[in-house]
């Protein structure tokens, strides 16, 4: 026979469990921005964050060709801006922070 202090114990550290781990998962949810402009001066610059306003500093950046081949690599700043020369052929930039988290900008859609 079960022991009824047991029992409760088990149940009630199962429910503690489910209440820590859902709201925690919906309170920490986030999704990555990214947004990049052409300076007019050869440079693209791009700007990035996430929507509970936490910084991209560190995410890392890509400008890749179309066949996917990558052109340049780098980080975003401590301001979460990554600048770089802008290719001189069709390019997309990619705001990397990992599974779920990528943005894929393409060169056609960045202007002044």
């Amino acid at each position: 026979m079960f022991n009824k202090k047991i029992l409760i114990t088990g149940i009630l550290a199962l429910g503690f469990l489910a209440l820590g781990f859902f709201p925690a998962g919906i309170c920490y949810a986030h999704t990555p921005l990214c947004s990049c402009y052409d300076n007019a001066d050869g440079t693209i610059t791009c700007e990035g964050g996430f929507s509970d306003g936490s910084s991209a500093s560190g995410v890392e950046m890509r400008v890749e060709d179309k066949s996917g081949k990558i052109l340049i690599k780098g980080k975003m700043d401590e301001d979460s801006e990554y600048t770089f020369d802008k290719p001189s052929k069709a390019y997309k930039v990619i705001f990397d922070a990992g599974e779920g988290h990528s943005i894929e900008v393409s060169g056609k859609e960045i202007i002044e």
